[in-house]
């Protein structure tokens, strides 16, 4: 499976092309699906582009792209710079009026364990993200309702090429007890070699502004479609798994 991660918590002044409001995101999601992503992931944005988890917000970002793309799976993060404490995040949360999907939780942020519970309470689908690093992994397998979420995302952010693929292959070996699905994908500088590693090795990865303004030649990306359309190339033509 290839999501889409159109925005994250960037801004357009790091690219022309990253789509913030509802009606931009629903562009790019609709072109994004049409070179080959199969799930959406995506930040709501504020009036000052900034991340938001107030209901309206992601009401509007999560219904202007299901109308785009109907039928594909939505998703929104629940990070904390969009909303520093816990409790608050998890009052915005049983606010919305319109639920995606799914929802990302990052395990090493304060009260992922509560957040991710309000979402499965709500019927919405946990992404729990590990981030490499943060020794987010045992605490995560040691989570009574671990087997319940959707997927892990497997979040390599070492941005060198080899270190990136030694730290997922240590990450993945440290998630193998795990039943549900591992999603890997990495940052900047390694999200290309990561993305070259999930297709080896037959996982499900993203790809999208949120993790790269790139392309594999260095080229700044037009929008989020080149970067699936490039995506599936490397699906197409993975070459040998490396295990670091």
């Amino acid at each position: 499976m290839l999501q889409v991660c159109l925005n994250g918590p960037r801004g357009r002044a790091e690219s022309p092309a990253l789509p913030v409001t509802p009606g931009q995101l629903a562009r790019a999601a609709r072109a994004a699906v049409a070179a080959g992503a199969e799930n959406i992931h995506l930040h709501p944005k504020d009036s000052e582009g900034r991340d938001t988890l107030e209901a309206a917000a992601v009401a509007a970002a999560v219904s202007a792209v299901r109308a785009t793309v109907p039928g594909v799976p939505v998703g929104v993060t629940t990070g904390s710079w969009a909303s520093s404490d816990p409790g608050e995040r998890i009052a915005r949360i049983a606010a919305w009026t319109v639920l995606p999907d799914h929802a990302s939780v990052n395990w090493h942020e304060d009260g992922a364990r509560e957040v991710a519970g309000i979402l499965l309470e709500r019927g919405v689908g946990v992404e729990a993200g590990i981030f490499s690093g943060a020794g987010a992994a045992r605490a995560f397998l040691d989570w009574p309702d671990a087997p319940r979420v959707l997927r892990v995302l497997v979040e390599v952010t070492e941005t060198g090429a080899q270190e990136a693929v030694e730290v997922a292959n240590r990450l993945l070996a440290e998630l193998a007890p795990t039943p549900a699905p591992l999603l890997l994908h990495g940052q900047d500088g390694s999200a290309w070699p990561v993305l070259r590693l999930a297709a080896a090795r037959g996982l499900d990865t993203r790809i999208g502004f949120e993790d790269v303004l790139h392309l594999p030649d260095g080229t700044p990306a037009s929008d989020n479609a080149a970067l699936v359309r490039e995506a599936r190339a490397l699906f197409a033509h993975p070459g040998p798994a490396q295990t670091g």
